[in-house]
């Protein structure tokens, strides 16, 4: 179970309906989280570093990112997150 990082166009943005989703903010901080459910986001600002047993991923402002129902990890916020989000 991995996490899926991409580069989105603003055409994809739209079709996705991203700029609807709810923001969530978070500041520099490290916390572990439990996905009970898959989740699609869209980083507008920051970097998060995401610590998982399939390795760290490097997420940063502009990347369009999947986690997996069930994943495990660690969340080590290294510039204050917002993001776009959605879960199911």
């Amino acid at each position: 179970m991995s996490i899926i990082i991409k580069k989105l166009s603003d055409t994809e943005i739209a079709d996705k309906g991203i700029h609807n989703w709810p923001i969530w903010e978070k500041e520099v901080s490290t916390f572990d989280w439990y996905y009970d459910s898959p989740e699609q986001c869209l980083i507008l600002d920051g970097e998060v570093t995401v610590k998982t047993d399939d390795g760290d991923f490097h997420i940063q402002a502009g990347d369009y990112v999947e986690f997996p129902k069930g994943l495990k990890c660690v969340w080590n916020i290294t510039k204050d997150i917002r993001k776009h989000y959605n879960f199911g």
